[in-house]
């Protein structure tokens, strides 16, 4: 039993959590990652999200096309993806607030539009970017504003989001709480005709930075265009840990959220296995594991 769920007729939810979301770079790495979103389809999702999904900020036609078709196939949407970040396996957070490394943000930019215009993206997720030895921070920052409102506003031509988001474990990263993020969204607005940017709210992350993370869902619910979880310690399924995840879902319901709960937990077994804390919470959710662990693989 996992103990820090609460049991479904508490939670009076369900309408939020249906709206989950598999993350691909995460859930289903027990196969390929082009075979993904079938997983996905496989266990029961109608939508997923994930990181940039290809090496560099430019990749081939074909290897964008591929991609594209293999979430078609699937028969799931690609409700959330990542503008491209950098190397993220080497520590990179982003790119957009490095001036030298601009050309490949903007070229990442105008094909995730294009991407998200192909597959019904809602969200783009811009990482910020580390703090860079030997450039002034209010450099960097100047340069982040400016290439975000640049890309709020091409989003804007699919009525997709630029969302910007605290992140734990990379001290060189400057967004760490809410506060942080919103300071960037603010001065993103400032600098746009059009277009909707908003804070990513990562359960996980906010709440090992030590965000308080009740007052940010009550004090700055509208201002929240997407919602990611994992439990913690750990950054692995609701209740393996300690954060009370129904409960906070449950508060952005009652606060009046009603958009995607992006699932972006390590799986501590095998994906279909770790899933049934959300059969339990959304009964209609899912196929049974067998079958669906059976098509995953």
């Amino acid at each position: 039993m996992q103990p820090n769920l609460i049991r479904n007729e508490y939670a009076l939810v369900p309408a939020l959590w249906s709206n989950s979301q598999a993350n691909i770079s995460l859930l289903f790495s027990e196969v390929p990652f082009e075979r993904r979103p079938a997983a996905a389809a496989a266990a029961g999702f109608e939508a997923i999200e994930c990181w940039w999904p290809f090496t560099g900020a430019s990749p081939a036609t074909a290897e964008v096309d591929a991609f594209v078709a293999s979430v078609i196939d699937a028969g799931v949407a690609l409700r959330g993806l990542n503008f491209f970040a950098g190397n993220m396996a080497a520590g990179d957070r982003g790119v957009l607030s490095h001036p030298a490394r601009r050309s490949e943000f903007d070229d990442s930019v105008a094909l995730a539009v294009d991407i998200g215009a192909r597959l019904g993206v809602r969200g783009f997720n811009a990482l910020y970017g580390n703090r860079l030895t030997g450039l002034a921070a209010v450099q960097q920052d100047e340069a982040a504003l400016d290439a975000l409102a640049a890309a709020t506003e091409q989003a804007d031509v699919i009525g997709a989001t630029v969302l910007i988001e605290p992140v734990s474990g990379v001290p060189a990263y400057p967004l760490k709480v809410a506060d942080d993020a919103l300071s960037v969204v603010r001065g993103v607005r400032e600098r746009t005709r059009q277009g909707h940017v908003a804070l990513l709210a990562d359960l996980y992350h906010l709440t090992v930075n030590g965000d308080d993370v009740t007052r940010v869902i009550t004090e700055h619910v509208d201002s929240i265009g997407h919602v990611q979880l994992a439990d913690a310690p750990g950054r692995h399924e609701p209740g393996t840990g300690a954060v009370r995840i129904v409960e906070l879902v449950d508060l952005l319901a009652k606060s009046g959220y009603t958009g995607g709960l992006g699932l972006e937990y390590i799986p501590t077994a095998d994906t279909v296995s770790g899933l049934n804390w959300l059969q339990r919470l959304e009964p209609s959710f899912g196929r049974p594991a067998d079958t669906a662990r059976a098509e995953v693989i």
